[in-house]
């Protein structure tokens, strides 16, 4: 193949971002795969993300296989497997990152506004054929959202591989809760590839080229350069017009799309994938789900060939894509996962069941009425119900109804759903990030209970965020609270249980499961913490509150009726 490094795109403003182009030596013209994000285009997966890549390629040889693996670059496509199918693969590294200059502002309206320059400058040189997809992970599926919300002409599909979509929503604020990933993930995948690392960053295992620029600044210099990303997450607490100006426009996406979603990715990234296939206006649209680790399958044989026969339908008009059902979803077993067609989302056929909350117990109707109280920052309580009389699948999103008070004036409630088998042990699965993932998992800070009436379902309940309904001393309050989007099959004998916390959940105390890019230890919910003291004062969420159990206490499962 053909490489073309540090292409210059000039942008509206007078910067200058540069581009890495793969295509194919023959000439011609040819589709366009476009990727545009900060994690720096030279800096090698193997090098960057060891940890990943290693248990990746030891688990899963097809990754590797057939491909030398010099070009292989954290969450976007290999080019040595995408150009022999007759693509050009072009990745951008994204304003102030890499060897781009600039301020670095991740999902900012003007980052939004470089990937759409992007997008129409490859639609337009001589190698390519006018056509223009994009493809990637979690960053670079969260901006496609944003960027196909503006419509570029030359944008022709997008396939956002477990990309978020409402910033609010999905990613800073769970519930209303801050979710302090963020701030962490800026320090270890961003800072660390900031354009202006010079000599004090890696070097190319490609080209041999600086990844973060040849200029070497200083730590002020770099300072400057960059928005204080977590500090700005929690100055915006409601969904305000910060975090509005980093969410797609749902009616205004109209582009064919593949939207693909990971069962235990549930801090990040299945919420805005089912959002994004129920809400977006696109009449060609694709919903697939699947498991294990939120970076495998896009490299896998059975991601990759997914992707391809996409995007040969609409930036080529070949294959078979157009016999392609709806939804594909790799639903999950306690020890496998088996693949399924539907026609729509969430299930048609779904029964959708209540389990009432009742002392200590999960039962098929409402129990006596009844007070349960716990430590508002602490373990809280577990509901759990009789074994199961015969296998049962869950496959959908899930809610819960709670009525609530607090000895304070807020209350944050974390809801697990779980798994245990006949002997109580509890069922976790390898999840996006962590080896030990519950079921499924919700949030809601009470304050924050305020309902959108048009958007909320019975099933997927949808709060406003945009003010604070604080709660007088004792004051009972209904929650509706959302639990994301999951799938199991559950063996008979095996038990469900619902835990209503007041923290994080943690399937074990200590694990020794870290990763080289994140700083925490995994202990259940990845990096995906709600920790930030500013965010959970002491006076407000460290008092007690109270559960009042009746007819109004239960998590609605969506259960699937066997064929």
């Amino acid at each position: 193949m053909k490489i073309d490094w540090d292409v210059p795109i000039e942008v509206d403003d007078g910067l200058v971002l540069r581009a890495d182009v793969f295509r194919p030596d023959a000439g011609g013209r040819y589709p366009v795969i476009l990727t545009y994000g900060p994690y720096a285009k030279g800096l090698a997966f193997q090098d960057g993300y060891p940890s990943a890549w290693q248990r990746m390629v030891a688990e899963h040889p097809d990754v590797a296989y057939g491909s030398s693996n010099l070009y292989q670059s954290w969450e976007v496509v290999d080019p040595e497997k995408w150009v022999p199918e007759g693509y050009a693969c072009v990745r951008v590294d994204s304003r102030g990152c890499g060897r781009s200059p600039g301020f670095v502002d991740p999902f900012s309206p003007r980052e939004t506004k470089d990937f759409y320059q992007c997008i129409e400058w490859a639609g337009v040189q001589p190698w390519s054929n006018g056509k223009v997809g994009l493809n990637g992970i979690s960053y670079f599926g969260t901006n496609q959202w944003h960027v196909a919300s503006l419509q570029p002409p030359h944008l022709a599909a997008i396939c956002v591989w477990e990309g978020m979509a409402d910033w609010y929503r999905d990613g800073t604020h769970h519930g209303g809760i801050v979710n302090t990933f963020w701030a962490n993930w800026y320090d270890m995948q961003v800072k660390s590839v900031q354009y202006g690392l010079g000599e004090r960053g890696p070097k190319s295992r490609a080209n041999g080229k600086w990844v973060c620029g040849d200029e070497t600044l200083s730590d002020a210099e770099l300072a400057k350069n960059r928005c204080s990303f977590g500090d700005e997450i929690v100055a915006h607490p409601l969904d305000d017009d910060y975090h509005k100006a980093r969410s797609p426009v749902w009616d205004r996406i109209t582009v064919p799309l593949l939207t693909t979603a990971n069962w235990g990715g549930q801090g990040l990234h299945p919420r805005g994938n089912f959002e994004g296939f129920v809400r977006s206006k696109s009449k060609d649209k694709w919903l697939e789900a699947h498991g294990i680790e939120h970076w495998t399958h896009f490299y896998t044989d059975y991601g990759r060939k997914l992707q391809l026969r996409f995007f040969d339908h609409f930036l080529k008009g070949k294959g078979d894509w157009k016999n392609q059902p709806k939804v594909q979803l790799q639903i999950r077993h306690t020890d496998r996962f088996v693949e399924r067609h539907e026609n729509e989302w969430p299930l048609a056929r779904t029964k959708w069941t209540r389990m009432y909350l009742q002392g200590s117990t999960l039962g098929n109707s409402p129990g006596r009425e009844g007070t349960v109280s716990f430590d508002a920052m602490g373990d809280g309580v577990t509901f759990i119900s009789e074994p199961l009389e015969k296998e049962t699948e869950i496959t959908g999103p899930i809610a819960c109804k709670l009525k609530v008070s607090s000895s304070t004036e807020d209350a944050d409630l974390f809801l697990i759903l779980r798994v245990f088998t006949p002997d109580l042990r509890e069922v976790t699965f390898m999840g996006a990030i962590d080896p030990h993932t519950p079921i499924a998992q919700g949030w809601l800070r009470a304050s924050h209970r305020k309902l959108d009436k048009k958007l909320s379902t019975e099933y997927r309940p949808y709060h406003c965020h945009d003010e604070r309904q604080l709660l007088s001393k004792n004051e009972i309050v209904s929650l509706d609270i959302e639990i994301l989007p999951t799938c199991l099959v559950i063996p008979a004998g095996h038990r469900i249980a619902l835990s209503v916390r007041g923290r994080d959940y943690e399937w074990q105390k200590s694990t020794g499961a870290k990763l080289s890019n994140f700083k925490n230890e995994l202990l259940g919910c990845g990096p995906f913490l709600h920790n930030e003291p500013r965010d959970r004062p002491a006076a407000v969420f460290s008092g007690k509150t109270t559960l009042h159990l009746d007819e109004n206490s239960y998590v609605l499962l969506p259960v699937i009726p066997s064929k």
